[in-house]
């Protein structure tokens, strides 16, 4: 694991889109493609604000969501939706709504995960995914994705992909990668900063607490956390 301590959110965003740029171009030329996993919530603000700067081959891009609420494209909960309208088409990216692989919409949540499941395998060799990058956000309560401390799903190591109908945060019905696509990834990345998450940024790294952002253990890949000096502010002396 490493842990990179920024000064700032600024660098927390240049810090993070460097890693992606790295690992996008090292995954096109050596496989053609980059395959990347992104979340909503700060972690889409920092690629609005950071893609647009980058060197890479957008063309060969394939996003997914790491998890998505089932709403409509246009309500603010759409992950896929901040998405579309501060990065898809915009005159300083060459990002494409062909680029992103879409949840179904107008269906159950157990219909809309198995779909994305079907997608998601059908990318890679075997229907086994390796994502080439997981961009992973962490809740105050430490969840991950959509996989939530207690519940059921961050147990669920068949399926790659879970619906969800009860979560505790708004809205209740979402989809959400498994830990089995989880830790299967080549690089998993947590971006953060903030004095309002550092508490729990030291449960995790440092009390290793039970909670589903603790259990984000690549097997054979790397994890990274990029936090700022606010966030990382009680890791000092551990």
């Amino acid at each position: 694991m490493s842990i990179i301590v920024t000064q700032d959110r600024d660098e927390v965003i240049t810090k993070l889109t460097q890693l992606i740029a790295h690992t996008a171009n090292v995954s096109i030329e050596k496989n053609g493609t980059f395959y990347l996993g992104v979340s909503g919530g700060s972690v889409a603000t920092f690629l609005s604000i950071g893609l647009p700067k980058i060197t890479t081959d957008f063309e060969k891009w394939k996003i997914f969501f790491c998890d998505e609420r089932l709403v409509p494209v246009d309500n603010p909960d759409s992950t896929f939706g901040f998405y579309k309208k501060h990065l898809i088409g915009a005159s300083n990216i060459a990002l494409k709504e062909s680029n992103f692989v879409q949840v179904l919409q107008g269906v159950t949540a157990t219909e809309a995960a198995s779909d994305y499941a079907r997608k998601i395998a059908e990318c890679f060799p075997n229907n086994d995914p390796k994502f080439d990058m997981l961009l992973l956000g962490m809740g105050p309560d430490g969840h991950t994705c959509s996989l939530f401390p207690g519940h059921p799903l961050s147990e669920d190591t068949t399926r790659l992909v879970a619906a969800i109908t009860d979560s505790p945060k708004p809205p209740a019905e979402r989809i959400t990668m498994t830990f089995r696509v989880i830790n299967k990834a080549k690089n998993c990345v947590f971006a953060m900063c903030g004095k309002e998450k550092a508490d729990m940024v030291k449960r995790i790294l440092v009390d290793k607490e039970d909670l589903p952002s603790t259990r984000v253990k690549p097997t054979s890949g790397e994890l990274f956390w990029i936090v700022d000096k606010e966030a990382a502010q009680f890791l000092d002396n551990n």
